[in-house]
């Protein structure tokens, strides 16, 4: 089964999100994270399982309607590229 890997612009993103959404609601922030780590943990299992994503050679992970995680696949490794909201545009 492939590695997982979290880039480091991943793990800015993540945080961000977390950071933001903690000014209001840090229970919610902390629960959005856990969820993102959680689902992002079965990517090796399943690589193939989101959809293409909007650059060519990525695929994306629609964690909640409005985050998606960004990532590439290999046979030794997902790695995975951003955390965004859906509002904003990549790269």
């Amino acid at each position: 089964m492939p590695e997982l890997e979290w880039r480091t612009p991943a793990i800015a993103d993540l945080m961000a999100i977390v950071d933001y959404i903690s000014d209001d609601n840090p229970d919610a922030a902390l629960a959005l994270m856990e969820e993102i780590q959680d689902k992002g943990a079965q990517l090796p299992a399943h690589p193939k399982r989101c959809r293409p994503g909007r650059v060519e050679g990525t695929r994306e992970l629609v964690v909640r309607p409005n985050y998606i995680v960004v990532y590439t696949e290999t046979p030794m490794a997902v790695t995975v590229l951003r955390v965004l909201h859906a509002a904003q545009m990549w790269p």
